[in-house]
């Protein structure tokens, strides 16, 4: 099958999915998408010129490949599994990838098992955030086999600048697993950081004015302290409860390789506080709210000189 001949389908059309088709459709691929309980994306993206289907089902009979952007294993399953999941629509030959990032233990379950219907799968979790899924300039790291790599790289592309063939399937959401510790790690210690710092009488401002420009600075930092520095609540659109579902995939990702890992329990437990309290569906960023209330001090948005 050529590129030109391959019909996709998307299931996931949320904050970074949504941009993701936008990119499929508009550059040239025939697209089919799943109905969403947002209307207004699946609304956007009929209007650019995609199908819409009901089911995972129909999804699979419409397409050679489907790409999956969900919360995580769990979901995915379901997607696949059942009289109208999309094992039951989809024909030999055709590719199921898993951008979500997702327990590695499960990829390779679901693998073997469509294998076995001639249905190749593979995983391609994603990096930065949904401006730069709508600018189609997300990063990805994809775990399939050469040639299966070679067949996706074109559909990829369409939303992706920086792609990492990082190894076999499982690969991608194995790494995915590992960037996410890093990430979420320097969150849990940005938090703890910035408590301690108000509590002793440095405000965010000013420890702001060390940290940025200096060797410490990143990326994520910068888009990590606009919660703090200017009460921006969009500016990191990711999840507490996402991240702490990633946290418990690392744990038992280093059970399962026999790994004391004393650092990724300490970050899973400080997501972990914030879960407790209520905080499951507000972003990373604002896991200082949490960490600073746990130690008597507000750390008040846009509002510290």
């Amino acid at each position: 099958m050529t590129n030109a001949q391959e019909s996709v389908g998307f299931i996931g059309v949320g904050y970074m999915g949504h941009g993701m088709a936008k990119n499929i459709v508009e550059k040239g691929y025939a697209l089919t998408v799943m109905g969403h309980r947002n209307r207004a994306p699946v609304e956007d993206l009929v209007a650019r010129g995609a199908k819409e289907a009901k089911t995972p089902r129909e999804i699979g009979a419409a397409s050679s490949i489907v790409f999956l952007c969900v919360t995580g294993s769990r979901q995915v399953e379901a997607l696949i599994r059942g009289p109208d999941g999309l094992k039951a629509g989809l024909k030999p030959g055709s590719v199921v990838v898993d951008c979500s990032t997702s327990d590695p233990n499960s990829t390779l379950a679901l693998a073997a098992e469509l294998a076995e219907a001639g249905i190749d799968y593979a995983d391609a979790p994603l990096g930065r955030t949904p401006k730069e899924a709508w600018e189609g300039t997300l990063d990805t790291m994809v775990g399939a086999s050469d040639a299966l790599f070679e067949r996706l790289k074109p559909v990829i592309s369409t939303w992706a600048g920086r792609i990492v063939h990082i190894g076999g399937t499982g690969d991608g959401h194995r790494m995915k697993l590992l960037n996410n510790f890093v990430s979420l790690g320097y969150a849990a210690l940005y938090a703890e950081a910035l408590a301690l710092s108000q509590k002793v009488g440095i405000t965010p401002k000013r420890f702001d004015s060390v940290i940025r420009g200096g060797r410490m600075d990143c990326g994520f930092y910068q888009t990590f302290s606009r919660w703090v520095l200017e009460g921006d609540e969009n500016a990191h659109k990711f999840t507490i409860a996402n991240a702490f579902k990633d946290l418990t995939y690392l744990e038992a990702m280093a059970d399962a390789a026999g790994l004391v890992n004393p650092i990724g329990n300490a970050v899973k437990n400080s997501f972990g506080v914030a879960m407790a309290a209520g905080g499951a569906e507000r972003y990373v960023p604002m896991l200082t709210d949490y960490i600073g209330r746990l130690n008597g001090t507000d750390l008040v948005p846009a509002n510290q000189n």
